[in-house]
């Protein structure tokens, strides 16, 4: 890491729109408004600009940590139906009900992700020309490769085939000039694969991960993010074996890496202690949210009010209240756990990552009955008397080389229970049950379960069902809500105002 970066980065999240030529797809240039603009010549002339200009980046991927979330979890069996002590999230019921239709898009515009892969492409254009060392410029298109990969991942699988755009807009004439056609998945899943493997030539052989916290991107997080893809291109664009093995050796090449830079937290809680955020060794990359800049907001529906936390208690007794443990939160309980879903998390043996994940609520009168569940994870924590959401959200983790390994393993036929007995250890601790390989359906039931367990509310559970494949969503979705004749509903809609906006653009199929 180098030692500059600190001292931009405070300034993220100032930053907005990254240069003033920019435009997004669906937008008309009167609606763009950008909160700060750097001009080209700026970046072009000072260096410091230039790194503004880089740093902002940061600060817009930051600002997607909502959606990254939603699109990762809110589909999934985690939070379906669950008990909560306040009115309903309307907009996360409809997630998890699978409530999508053309008449009700849950993310219009692409979810605004066109805005951040603009300023992706601007700046991967621009920096080359910038006066900058060859070095610094060189690391930087690396990251930015990587990280134009990641959300053009995160793309394709919500809703296949998406516009293609990797060259910046610098001039408008007329409004048909934005228009564009919906590419393949196919094309999209190369152009992925071509951008992760640019960003790992021009990292080239470093493997270094921060010092201090890891909120950059890194040679590291390119290779699981290519390991994760190939997964996916294995299972559901007829990649078979030749992906998987590019996935394992990807992955493997990580795990050779393991060490006192990167391992497993043996304390599950560290992970998302915001006092142990520098050289935390089990995040490899993560969304950085600090007091002074931004806080992670996103789970203030999977909480509680400050009221309601007198009146709830944290075990089966009067005693101790919300309040009286956790004083300063106040948020609001929209969403929650099922019961069924608390029984499988809570039962069998002793597993630190559900008691450091969540706390079951109780009404503090007999029978004590459960109300809900307040999501511990991510509550931050406390400055004077208030509550400071200040967690960084974490993309990549070591926990997640070791499963999606395990999963490039099982589909190759391989024995995937090192990687899956590694997690249990940690989770379980030296008489944690030990698995021993089975069937490759076994073996993915057991490597989903520990997805469930290891990433609650980290936005991970929906995509490890679809990567393992339609027949394991099916499996654990609620058939009331998505099942083999509602096929279409894996991916999303666009909206009609979409449509209506760009001729060239057509309907996912199946709506």
């Amino acid at each position: 890491m180098k030692s500059y970066r600190y001292k931009y980065f405070k300034h993220l999240l100032l930053l907005g729109v990254v240069i003033s030529t920019f435009l997004s797809c669906s937008k008309k240039l009167d609606e763009v408004v950008p909160q700060d603009v750097i001009s080209k010549s700026e970046a072009l002339r000072d260096p410091n600009a230039a790194r503004t200009l880089y740093h902002g980046i940061y600060g817009r991927v930051r600002a997607y940590a909502g959606t990254f979330f939603q699109l990762g979890e809110m589909r999934s069996d985690i939070w379906a139906d669950g008990l909560f002590t306040e009115s309903v999230d309307g907009g996360l019921q409809n997630l998890y009900r699978h409530n999508i239709s053309t008449l009700n898009v849950p993310f219009g515009d692409w979810a605004g992700f066109y805005n951040l892969i603009y300023n992706l492409n601007n700046v991967i254009k621009l920096y080359p020309q910038t006066p900058l060392p060859d070095a610094e410029k060189s690391t930087a298109l690396a990251e930015l490769y990587g990280l134009r990969a990641y959300v053009y991942y995160n793309m394709v699988r919500t809703w296949g085939p998406v516009p293609l755009s990797l060259e910046p807009i610098e001039t408008i004439s007329n409004a048909s000039e934005t228009y564009k056609r919906r590419t393949s998945a196919d094309t999209i899943l190369i152009q992925i694969k071509k951008d992760i493997d640019e960003s790992l030539r021009l990292f080239g052989t470093t493997n270094t991960l921060s010092t201090g916290k890891r909120v950059y991107w890194s040679r590291i997080a390119s290779l699981v993010l290519k390991g994760d893809v190939h997964i996916w291109t294995a299972t559901h664009q007829n990649g078979g074996a030749a992906d998987l093995t590019i996935a394992k050796t990807s992955l493997e090449e990580v795990q050779r890496l393991q060490g006192a830079s990167l391992n497993l937290n043996s304390n599950y809680s560290d992970i998302f202690d915001p006092v142990k955020k520098t050289n935390n060794p089990e995040i490899i990359f993560a969304l950085n949210f600090e007091l002074q800049q931004a806080q992670l907001g996103v789970f203030g529906s999977f909480t509680v009010n400050s009221i309601q936390a007198t009146t709830l208690s944290l075990s089966q007794a009067p005693t101790p209240t919300v309040s009286s443990v956790y004083p300063y939160v106040n948020g609001a309980n929209r969403v929650g756990l099922n019961q069924a879903m608390i029984n499988r998390l809570t039962s069998g043996p002793a597993d630190q990552r559900i008691s450091k994940s969540f706390n079951i609520l109780y009404s503090t009168a007999p029978p004590h009955s459960v109300r809900g569940v307040l999501l511990t994870k991510w509550l931050g924590s406390t400055s004077g008397t208030t509550q400071i959401f200040n967690n960084d959200l974490s993309i990549y983790r070591y926990a997640d080389v070791l499963l999606l390994l395990a999963e490039a393993k099982t589909k190759l036929g391989e024995d995937p229970s090192n990687e899956i007995n590694a997690i249990r250890r940690r989770a379980y601790g030296t008489t944690f049950p030990v698995y021993v390989n089975g069937s490759q359906a076994n073996n993915m039931n057991a490597i989903l379960d520990e997805y469930l367990r290891e990433f609650i509310g980290e936005g991970r559970r929906w995509w490890a069902l679809r990567r393992a494949g339609d027949s394991y969503v099916y499996a654990n979705i609620n058939p009331t809500y998505l099942s083999p004749t509602t096929q279409a509903k894996l991916l999303l809609p666009i909206s009609m105002g979409m449509l209506n906006n760009d001729p060239m653009l057509t309907q996912t199929p199946g709506y």
